[in-house]
């Protein structure tokens, strides 16, 4: 039985720990000198990694990355509570980085810093934002970052498929990197129709389901529609408003993957979903992932109708 591939923030960091220190931190002089455990106690994420970083000029200190699929408000509070955590642990200064892989809703605002004072008391934690969209895809190649190649499709410039071509040479051409082909395809499918991903790469479900944040695209919507039935519950009853979020957020997060994909999803399409389940929407988020046209994607869907009638 071969083992499951690891695509998570740790082995990503681990390909190349120095460079990504250095890339980090913007300081040429830093080096990685161990990935240390960033379990805390009940808290343990795989998009959590701790490095300990060494510099003449500051000593021993810890670099402590969290790999955000999509920046939240919950976040200042998590990096505040990490950093401090990571620090009474390891008892070494902490520099704390927030990467963001995809855009936040335009609603929402990010912020590097977490701020608050209560009865006369202020708490601050100060912490790097680095923004992958806003991050040119050719210093992946130039200095060279390793950890960046599966993200290359989504930086600044990456999205051509002669950009991710060339990723997917550096790739295949390493046996420690290989493993992230399946990962370069799914970030590759947010900017290039599936069809050409599928002609220039492999495309392995089984290792994008192993991904941290394959799981976290098909979490996010239900996390949306658990808030939205925590409110509806306070006028409707507790179990329904649940129930009745956590389909809204399924809903809405699969269609906003149809539309990314492939464009304009017709009203019709969006009427027939009213009616499906959450578990009946969480696998079609996994047929919109895989599927190769919005055409394929009503196929499956009209078969869906027909075997809940």
């Amino acid at each position: 039985m071969s083992k499951p591939a690891d695509t998570g923030g740790k082995r990503l960091i681990s390909l190349a720990p120095d460079a990504w220190v250095k890339w980090v931190t913007q300081r040429p002089e830093v080096v990685a000198k161990e990935i240390l455990g960033s379990e805390f106690q009940w808290i343990s994420r795989e998009t959590d990694v701790l490095v300990k970083a060494y510099s003449e000029a500051c000593g021993d200190f810890l670099v402590l990355t969290e790999l955000q699929l999509r920046y939240t408000t919950k976040m200042p509070l998590r990096m505040r509570a990490y950093a401090a955590l990571a620090q009474e642990r390891y008892q070494l200064p902490t520099y704390p980085v927030l990467i963001n892989i995809l855009p936040p809703p335009t609603t929402v605002t990010v912020v590097s810093s977490y701020e608050q004072e209560f009865l006369g008391l202020r708490a601050i934690q100060d912490y790097r934002v680095i923004n992958l969209w806003e991050v040119d895809a050719e210093i992946v190649f130039q200095q060279p970052i390793p950890s960046l190649l599966p993200f290359v499709p989504i930086l600044r410039g990456g999205g051509e498929a002669s950009v991710v071509e060339r990723a997917l040479q550096v790739l295949r051409a390493d046996e420690q990197l290989n493993q992230l082909e399946s990962l370069l395809a799914f970030f590759a499918s947010f900017v290039l129709e599936t069809p050409l991903v599928q002609q220039i790469m492999r495309w392995d479900m089984t290792v994008l389901r192993e991904s941290p944040w394959y799981e976290e695209i098909l979490t996010e919507g239900r996390e949306l529609g658990l808030q939205q039935g925590l409110e509806q519950g306070l006028e409707q009853g507790l179990e329904q408003g649940l129930e009745q979020g956590l389909e809204q957020g399924a809903r809405r997060q699969l269609i906003r993957v149809l539309q990314r994909r492939f464009g304009e999803v017709p009203p019709s399409v969006v009427a027939n979903l009213e009616s499906a389940s959450v578990e009946q929407l969480e696998n079609l988020m996994d047929v919109a992932i895989t599927v190769n046209s919005l055409a394929e994607f009503l196929t499956v869907l009209s078969d869906e109708s027909d075997t809940t009638q």
